[in-house]
């Protein structure tokens, strides 16, 4: 009998995560056109809030939208960032 604990199990990744998705047209003004895993949508949607100083300064859960990102929200000028993947699950195919 060994003394040794049990190795865990590596990891598995979620495949919805990584299977690719479609940007709608009103998204790829965003993250561009090119189909991207869910986590690469996420990080260039992140690039891209960083990018123009849309993250809300006193309540930094909230975005706020430029004109881009209304359209993707929905015609809304803040959301918190919970909904924000609910509101970007919609544009991508």
């Amino acid at each position: 009998m060994s003394d040794q604990p049990n190795p865990k199990p590596a990891r598995k990744l979620n495949p919805a995560l990584s299977k690719p998705v479609q940007p709608d047209e009103v998204l790829a003004k965003v993250v561009g056109s090119t189909p991207l895993s869910r986590g690469e949508l996420t990080k260039k949607l992140w690039e891209y809030i960083k990018a123009n100083g849309l993250q809300d300064q006193t309540k930094k859960t909230n975005i706020n939208a430029d004109e881009a990102l209304k359209a993707v929200f929905g015609g809304k000028s803040q959301v918190t960032m919970f909904e924000m993947t609910k509101l970007v699950s919609q544009h991508v195919k």
